[in-house]
């Protein structure tokens, strides 16, 4: 008897014990907190986590404007991201220029440290996320329309709106899913079905990374792998094989559109993995 009391008090201590660890390997999130940084932090550049619970050490802010691309609201401070996504930015802005399809408009990548926002976006959190616009331009934004943007959906109930869908942001989509580092590509599923039907099925390789989703329709959610040099990141389940055409677009609009709004506030209850904790104490830079 007594060595079985012993050995369930060894039990119920490796017990308390694993959930202490199970706690230290986590961290409540405070969407305000992570806002209210304006710096990125110090140290080698890391993506964190998962796009939806995750953060981002030593971020790189992306230039207001580029060779073959702009970015909206600044004073957000929704332009910092891992140096890959910068990277990837770049490559696709000098792409569109090359093929004289005009600017690209870039939308939010990740905040300073990446983290849950106060409002908007449920991932963007590891700086491997970016929005760009439906809309390709050759002048540059006046401040009011960077601040201010118009954001006009290419969507008409279940079918792309003709009249603003174009055969160059078709190439656009198409240029931008070309590069092997990203993963897969939001897109309303109304999108998805329109390029299952006019991309020919020999092209149709790339079509696999356009995942369908609600929203999406004033502009498409790219998301790159995990990049090498961060141990910590939390790679996502490949897309399904195919091109996700037929039953499996056709399935989405089947369902109730969903109308979510786009500045929401942020009530969700992340969990962030441990290394947040100090992504968000490490001194600025």
């Amino acid at each position: 008897m007594r060595q079985s009391l012993l050995l369930l008090t060894g039990l119920l201590v490796l017990a308390c014990a694993d959930a202490d660890a199970a706690k230290s390997a986590s961290v409540a999130a405070k969407p305000t907190q992570w806002a209210a940084i304006n710096q990125p932090s110090r140290g080698q550049s890391q993506s964190i986590g998962t796009p939806a619970a995750g953060c981002l050490m030593g971020a790189e802010a992306l230039e207001p404007d580029g060779p073959g691309w702009q970015v909206l609201r600044l004073e957000r401070k929704r332009n910092y991201a891992h140096p890959a996504m910068i990277d990837y930015i770049h490559w696709l802005g000098h792409r569109i220029q090359d093929e004289s399809l005009g600017a690209i408009i870039i939308g939010d990548l990740s905040q300073p440290r990446g983290g849950p926002m106060s409002f908007g976006h449920g991932s963007h959190q590891n700086g491997l996320d970016v929005d760009i616009l439906f809309r390709l331009t050759d002048l540059p934004l006046t401040e009011s329309e960077r601040e201010r943007p118009d954001m006009i959906s290419v969507v008409r109930g279940q079918t792309v709106d003709r009249s603003l869908w174009s055969d160059k942001l078709e190439r656009l989509v198409e240029i931008a899913a070309s590069a092997p580092q990203v993963e897969r590509i939001f897109v309303n599923p109304a999108i998805k079905a329109h390029l299952c039907k006019t991309v020919p099925q020999s092209q149709h390789s790339w079509l696999r990374k356009l995942r369908p989703w609600w929203g999406h329709d004033e502009h498409f959610h790219v998301r790159l792998a995990c990049p090498p040099g961060s141990p910590d990141c939390v790679a996502q389940t490949p897309p399904p094989e195919g091109d996700g055409c037929g039953y499996e677009v056709e399935s989405w609009l089947e369902k109730p559109t969903l109308n979510i709004p786009s500045d929401r506030p942020n009530t969700r209850n992340v969990i962030l993995p441990a290394q947040c904790q100090t992504v968000i104490k490490t001194a600025g830079r």
